[in-house]
């Protein structure tokens, strides 16, 4: 029942959640008051931090009650990336933020047979994060996402078992910022729900990141920068799978589950 309720407000909290944010957009566009212009700056960043925690809450909902599925289709990552990150430096122009995007990957295209959407759900948890951990004071903030093609090793810690990856390894993309890393007590339970000691999150978005990268066969962690520097390293892995050889693992279950049924 408590399920069932969540998911139903959930639902009802989007519908009102949409003309807010159009109709504070409009007003926006049209006053020339600052002071006034400030109020809806205001009301503008509260609906949207609403709005993501409505979905984060529908997203949760799809998972625990089995109702999560991947549209995948096959795509360039190392492009993906690119046009994310593109779009975050016109996002954060206001603050001093400098995104650097680093190729290992000898400038080849890197595709991957995965949900586009929800791989970009999960960068840009990350990227958010980092966002919103660099201290607004700090002289300069650094945003670093480095992709790097890694051959599978069976056993490794990070790539999991070698028969997710079709022996053709995986991409492993790394957010790294300088901000002010992860908290001591957080660390060890940070893609758990609610593992959260900032005001400005409820610890919701990294559980959900874990959730979508196992569901794709990969693995996410994190780590504070050791380097001598501060802030936090977070980085996920995806098999190097394409749509032929996926397609062909689905058959072969299929075929395998018919031979059973008619045994």
């Amino acid at each position: 029942m408590l399920k069932e309720f969540t998911e139903i407000a959930a639902h009802e909290l989007r519908t009102p959640i949409q003309p807010i944010l159009g109709f504070t957009q409009h007003l926006r566009d049209k006053v020339t008051d600052k002071e006034q212009a400030d109020y809806l700056e205001i009301i503008d960043r509260n609906t949207k931090r609403l709005k993501k925690l409505t979905e984060d809450i529908l997203e949760i909902s799809k998972i625990e009650n089995n109702l999560f599925n991947l549209n995948k289709e096959q795509f360039d990552i190392k492009e993906f990336i690119r046009n994310l990150v593109n779009n975050y430096k016109k996002q954060v122009e206001t603050k001093n933020i400098e995104f650097e995007f680093v190729d290992f990957c000898n400038n080849d295209s890197l595709f991957i047979y995965a949900d586009k959407n929800k791989i970009s759900q999960v960068l840009s948890n990350l990227i958010g994060n980092s966002i919103k951990f660099i201290p607004d004071e700090k002289e300069v903030g650094n945003i670093t996402i480095t992709i790097e093609k890694k051959a599978q090793d069976k056993g490794d810690k990070n790539g999991g078992n070698a028969a997710n990856f079709d022996n053709q390894g995986s991409a492993i993309i790394t957010v790294k910022d300088n901000g002010i890393g992860i908290d001591k007590d957080i660390l060890p339970i940070l893609f758990k729900k609610f593992s959260s000691k900032s005001f400005q999150g409820t610890g919701l978005g990294l559980y959900i990141s874990k959730r979508i990268i196992e569901a794709h066969s990969g693995k996410i962690w994190a780590q504070n920068n050791e380097d001598g520097k501060k802030g936090a390293t977070f980085s996920f892995s995806i098999p190097l799978k394409n749509k032929e050889n996926s397609d062909t693992i689905w058959r072969r279950s299929i075929d395998r589950k018919e031979i059973y049924d008619k045994n």
